[in-house]
């Protein structure tokens, strides 16, 4: 995992040093909640929020932030004439695509502030915004970014803001003696670093995937989990080496290398593919948690590959989150 703050090299290429830039078009607080946000000259940012702010608190979505330009499209769109902060946004932002922000991602807002995003839109409040009121319509849900506070500071209108995007980083380790060797080509590999980048693609993440082949070695995995943890690699998957056979080595280290399993994940998966085909039972694949990567040991084939991603796919990005520690439903 990185932040491109500067030029990062991975895997001798280089990095741009931020995905784009713009500006702080105004900062805006209130407080009261279900009222338009006014605008201040400044705003001061702590690990809770904007002090002054209605919204303030420990909720993981301390700060709302807006793109003016899609303000105005939503006014246009409606024949509302609409000010910073109308939309109860903390930050309206200018030159900055919200759309192309993703979760994890941070705005650099000044020379002090930095936020991460933890949630891109949110339903309005029970009685709803007073745009929405007049309109039965808002911006929010779908154009809103927010997120909590990382660095405090403050925030003046004109600042320059930097988009950090976040880099999801994916190890694809192939375990088969054979493909190791030659013997084969690998093809489980190939098909699950395809659908996890097409899935992720859609996510405002694009993530760097490599791809290893080990032989079916429990010192070399060992090894090669070890260094991923050391890294913060988001996402380990393993093909091969799940079944109940002297040489099927993966469950047992990722187990020994795991803080905590997830069980669900995989019980959930061999009892709906053993109903059709009770070999399925045996496999001994495991979900689970190390450090601040998850890890995925598959089975090796491109079938079960597909399947297994299936079923992984649903959860896998609320995971992330959760080891980041943000709830993706509360924040």
């Amino acid at each position: 995992m990185a932040y491109n703050r500067g030029t990062v090299t991975r895997g001798g290429q280089s990095e741009s040093t931020a995905h784009q830039k713009g500006r702080v078009h105004s900062v805006n607080a209130s407080e009261e909640r279900g009222v338009p946000k006014q605008p201040r000259p400044e705003l001061r940012v702590d690990e809770l929020g904007a002090l002054g702010d209605a919204h303030r608190g420990p909720h993981g979505r301390q700060l709302s932030m807006l793109a003016w330009e899609d303000a105005l499209e939503f006014s246009r769109r409606h024949g509302l004439k609409v000010s910073p902060g109308d939309f109860a946004e903390n930050v309206t932002l200018e030159g900055i695509d919200a759309g192309s922000v993703g979760l994890l991602d941070r705005l650099r807002l000044g020379p002090e502030v930095e936020v991460e995003i933890t949630a891109r839109g949110k339903e309005c409040h029970r009685d709803r915004c007073a745009i929405f009121r007049r309109t039965g319509a808002c911006i929010m849900p779908g154009r809103g970014l927010f997120g909590r506070v990382v660095r405090p500071g403050i925030v003046r209108r004109g600042d320059a803001v930097i988009h950090l995007r976040y880099q999801l980083s994916v190890l694809v380790i192939v375990l088969s003696t054979r493909a190791y060797r030659g013997v084969y080509e690998d093809r489980s590999g190939v098909e699950l670093a395809h659908l996890a980048e097409q899935f992720f693609r859609g996510r405002a993440w694009s993530p760097v995937i490599e791809r290893i082949v080990l032989p079916d070695n429990a010192r070399l995995l060992r090894r090669r989990l070890r260094q991923a943890r050391r890294r913060h690699v988001d996402i380990v998957f393993t093909c091969g080496s799940t079944g109940v056979g002297p040489y099927d080595i993966a469950p047992g280290v990722v187990c020994r290398e795991a803080d905590r399993l997830i069980p669900g994940v995989m019980e959930a998966i061999r009892l709906k593919y053993g109903a059709r085909n009770p070999r399925a039972l045996l496999s001994c694949s495991v979900a689970a948690v190390m450090g601040r990567s998850l890890v995925y040991a598959l089975p090796g084939s491109p079938r079960a590959v597909r399947e297994y991603w299936e079923e992984i796919s649903k959860t896998v990005e609320h995971a992330i989150l959760m080891v980041h520690g943000v709830d993706a439903h509360g924040g």
